[in-house]
């Protein structure tokens, strides 16, 4: 039996036009530590009209993060760490505004300015010594879940893990729809199927329980008005809905787990350097005899929204790079365990996962 006793977000607001209470909600903390703050911002709204909705103050630090093609690194954070402690001090608190790569930044951050040493000392459980400082989040694209989980992760130099532990999870997590109107069709979808494949892997493996199956179902029923019933599509009213299920698609995989998708995507981000949510797309168009119902849904999405996914790739992929992949997936005992349970060993070994990347 799973019993997992999980610090969840300590305040949420959620709303349209929800972000314009940052001022009053970072006062009360701006006399912490060095007295100031650390604003993380996707560099695609730079020179945009968010930024100057930011209430910046003139101690605090502004800086804005590419992360268009990679996800957060172990030597990104530690720059990142070295240059707000080296020029500023220690901060009140980070903000994380943009998304989920942002959202992992602003998390590893906040925990790595109380740390010493470099984040690959703290990929995995529990490594973390000390409390980061106050962090809030602010998503400006929703499905991964980033903006509630309690994993910062990071591809460092050996393996794609998270620093993972009760004090990577946000202090505040700001919720504003408006903020998602503007985003790119392909990333709507792709980041949209992460919150998706995390409730279908979530219900389909033995650490499933009543909560996270409460949450799974809920988040389920506002993925299909967003992309398959009547009424899906682009509109404000389902921006409103993908927020809230990203959110709970989260909290469902919070206390349950992901299964072979996410360990298939893992391998391929760290291989070869796909974007977390493609890669999971990827990969589950070719898990139905593992996620039946689920990716015949998928597929039915796809269909619908006139999404294009690559075929026959793993024709142009060596088997050197096959296996890299493969050992990286297969790194990753919580999820192989989920789906097929405690003697998942006997189940899978690297040639069935190499098999499963054939698929692609």
């Amino acid at each position: 039996m799973l019993h997992k006793n999980f610090k969840n977000i300590d305040k949420v607001v959620f709303g349209r036009g929800s972000f314009s209470m940052l001022e009053d909600i970072l006062e009360p903390h701006r006399k912490e530590n060095d007295e100031f703050f650390v604003f993380v911002v996707d560099e695609y709204f730079k020179g945009k009209e968010l930024p100057k909705k930011i209430p910046l103050k003139d101690n605090d630090l502004l800086i804005f993060e590419n992360v268009d093609h990679h996800e957060p690194t172990t030597e990104q954070i530690d720059a990142l760490r070295d240059k707000i402690l080296d020029e500023k001090g220690v901060p009140a608190g980070i903000v994380g505004i943009g998304g989920g790569s942002i959202m992992d930044i602003a998390k590893a951050v906040a925990l790595m300015v109380t740390n010493e040493g470099s984040s690959t000392l703290y990929q995995g459980l529990n490594l973390i010594k000390k409390p980061g400082v106050y962090h809030l989040g602010i998503p400006t694209i929703s499905g991964t879940g980033a903006e509630c989980s309690s994993t910062a992760v990071l591809t460092g130099p050996v393996k794609k893990l998270g620093l993972k532990c009760e004090w990577t999870v946000f202090n505040q997590v700001i919720l504003d729809p408006e903020l998602i109107a503007s985003v790119p069709d392909d990333w709507w979808f792709n980041t949209g199927m992460d919150t998706f494949i995390h409730c279908i892997e979530s219900e389909n493996g033995i650490l499933n329980n009543a909560f996270s199956l409460a949450y799974a179902e809920q988040a389920l029923k506002l993925c299909y008005d967003v992309y398959l019933n009547e009424g899906s599509g682009r509109s404000a009213e389902n921006d409103d809905k993908l927020m809230v299920a990203s959110l709970m698609g989260g909290l469902s995989l919070s206390y349950s787990e992901v299964g072979v998708c996410h360990a298939l995507s893992y391998g391929l981000s760290k291989i070869l350097d796909y974007r977390h949510c493609y890669a999971n797309c990827v990969a589950f168009q070719h898990l139905d005899d593992i996620y039946k119902n689920g990716v015949k849904e998928f597929k039915a999405m796809v269909a619908k929204h006139n999404i294009q996914l690559p075929k026959n790739l793993a024709a142009g992929w060596d088997d050197e790079t096959i296996t890299k992949m493969a050992h990286v997936s297969y790194n990753l005992p919580h999820m192989w365990h989920h789906t097929f349970g405690e003697n998942w060993k006997e189940k899978v070994s690297i040639d069935d996962i190499k098999d499963l990347f054939k698929r692609m």
